[in-house]
């Protein structure tokens, strides 16, 4: 392998040049959806998801924060395609929104262009050492990041049933 080359054997910048326009459409086309679905977002499944407290945080710290929010959300998971989403729907101007996309897509970009690929390698490399290896660290991984992932849900759920109340004792 050459020293710039990836696991699909791509130069890295073109990896994660790649990398970057997925970035790019998939932030767009879920801020034009959230541009486009207020309106008519109670004739649609989407309405749901619109009225969750999770949305309804995810639209108060964009609304608060605007765009540097939006930049920032690429090095979180969950939280971007909902910052992207409520930016689309509280029609943040484009001159605010397409720089923020270009910035933190570019860090979405690199992180998963060169950690990503290169933890890819890693594995790739331990398995044709030893599968076993290579068949435990991989699980190992996942159990991490599937445990990350379940005290994030209930952190969440936590989190949600305090708005709830919190709304309830509102009104």
């Amino acid at each position: 392998m050459e020293p710039f080359d990836t696991a699909f054997g791509l130069p890295l910048p073109l990896a994660v040049g790649l990398f970057y326009v997925v970035v790019l459409l998939r932030g767009g086309a879920t801020y034009a959806l959230g541009r486009g679905v207020r309106g008519g977002a109670g004739r649609t499944r989407l309405k749901a998801r619109l009225e969750t407290p999770r949305f309804r945080r995810a639209e108060r710290i964009v609304e608060r924060w605007g765009a540097p929010v939006v930049a920032a959300s690429f090095l979180t998971v969950g939280f971007q395609t909902l910052a992207n989403l409520a930016a689309g729907v509280l029609r943040m101007p484009l001159l605010a929104y397409l720089p923020a996309l270009a910035v933190g897509g570019l860090a979405w970009a690199l992180i998963w262009g060169v950690v990503g690929v290169a933890t890819y390698e890693a594995i790739a490399e331990l398995a044709m050492r030893s599968p076993l290896e290579a068949a435990l660290f991989t699980g190992l991984l996942v159990g991490v990041l599937v445990l990350i992932e379940v005290l994030n849900h209930r952190r969440q759920k936590r989190r949600d049933e305090v708005s709830l109340l919190q709304a309830a004792a509102e009104a």
